[in-house]
């Protein structure tokens, strides 16, 4: 229409499935989310929510993908054309009664005529849990600019995906902050690191070797080739600006943790894993954000202390995977400072790089109190409280040279 022409809009929040059930309860049709004449009366199993048996038949209670719970059937054993679900609600099943009888020896009952009703209500739940994290999982990996997959699992508890965080892929500046400055020239390499190549000209030596891993010392920055360098995107000198190149699951830590993270690949010596990235505010609003954070129990704040203290990094709701990374006094990770497309000192971008060979399935951690890693929290009991005027919290990474503290 003529009138709506660049009006503002925000976008739906609402899932698909959310959609068609209340097209379907309402009997509407919308062409745009596949509810037409034909699929009104479509049926494809969402999920399995109940059992019984009746006169010696197997029974299971149906929720219906893009209907409402009121549309649930019970369905024969032999109508279900889902092995999968079936599959997930007989194992969720037998999680729950291992859990409650885990001080006892499980009886497996072959005569079961129905479940008792908490048995029914934690398999809904897990099923639930169970669509939100593969949702959660489809829109990390719809938002993420590397080609490396993310992977989301819980086999902990019933938390699924946290309700207040946004996945980013660079740093959100707050207004008044300028992240991309101080660029105006490249380098005129062919093949670099030439003489003139952009850590030379900034007075330090090429962060890399030749199979580009990092060579040097924790503690000297790193500068790569930038936007305005003549070199191609196979340059050596461009690691850190083109994101993780490895696999990694966020993952429910099983001792109070939290979330966590673990890579699904083997990761070799002084690699790059990711970077940490957030809203990047002064100080005096991080000081600000931090006091209503301390009484939340939750902050990721990440001071930018390279060459001062002007800003800092908040990855509380806004973030990438390290949101999720947790702290360990025995680290596999390392922080580095990384100058690209910007020179200014005072805004450097956080590369997390391995300080050794760690084997896929391992936890990802890093040492909060790391230079440049001031003031930064985890959102499980485990968090770091910031060392500044702040309680000190037990440090739970159970590594032998353990602080005993997170600050």
């Amino acid at each position: 229409m003529e009138g709506w022409r660049g009006a503002w809009y925000v976008p739906c929040l609402a899932s698909l499935e959310t959609l068609q059930e209340l097209c379907r309860k309402e009997n509407l049709r919308c062409k745009s989310i596949g509810i037409t004449n034909r699929s009104l009366k479509s049926y494809e199993v969402e999920y399995l929510c109940d059992y019984k048996v009746e006169e010696g038949k197997e029974y299971y209670l149906v929720k219906w993908k893009g209907w409402p719970e009121s549309s649930n059937t019970w369905e024969p054993q032999k109508n279900l054309k889902c092995p999968l679900l079936l599959q997930n609600f007989l194992s969720d099943k037998e999680e729950f009664l291992s859990r409650v009888r885990e001080d006892k020896p499980l009886k497996v009952r072959n005569h079961i005529k129905a479940l008792k009703p908490a048995v029914a209500d934690y398999i809904v739940k897990k099923a639930k849990q169970r669509i939100a994290l593969r949702r959660w999982k489809e829109e990390l990996n719809r938002k993420k600019n590397h080609k490396a997959m993310i992977l989301v699992e819980n086999t902990v508890d019933l938390e699924g995906p946290p309700l207040d965080f946004y996945y980013i892929n660079e740093y959100k500046p707050a207004p008044g902050i300028n992240v991309l400055n101080g660029i105006t020239t490249g380098c005129e390499c062919t093949d670099c690191p030439a003489e003139k190549c952009c850590p030379k000209e900034a007075g330090f030596i090429l962060a890399y070797n030749k199979q580009k891993k990092l060579k040097i010392q924790p503690g000297l920055p790193i500068y790569e080739c930038n936007s305005f360098c003549r070199c191609g995107p196979d340059c050596p000198n461009r690691i850190v600006q083109k994101g993780t190149p490895y696999s990694l699951c966020i993952f429910r830590t099983n001792n109070g943790r939290g979330w966590g993270v673990k890579t699904l690949q083997t990761i070799k010596t002084n690699s790059f894993v990711m970077e940490y990235v957030g809203e990047v505010i002064t100080s005096e609003e991080a000081e600000r954000r931090g006091q209503l954070y301390d009484n939340q129990g939750n902050t990721y704040l990440f001071d930018l202390d390279y060459d001062s203290d002007e800003f800092t990094v908040d990855a509380a709701r806004y973030g990438n995977v390290s949101h999720f990374v947790n702290h360990s006094c025995d680290p596999n990770l390392q922080v580095f400072n990384v100058f690209i497309d910007n020179l200014d000192l005072r805004l450097p971008r956080i590369a997390l790089f391995s300080t050794r060979t760690i084997k896929a399935g391992e936890e990802l951690t890093f040492d909060y109190q790391m230079k440049g890693s001031i003031d930064l929290t985890s959102d499980s009991t485990d968090g770091l409280s910031p060392s500044k005027k702040r309680i000190r919290t037990v440090c739970k990474c159970g590594a032998l040279c353990c602080r005993g503290y997170l600050n």
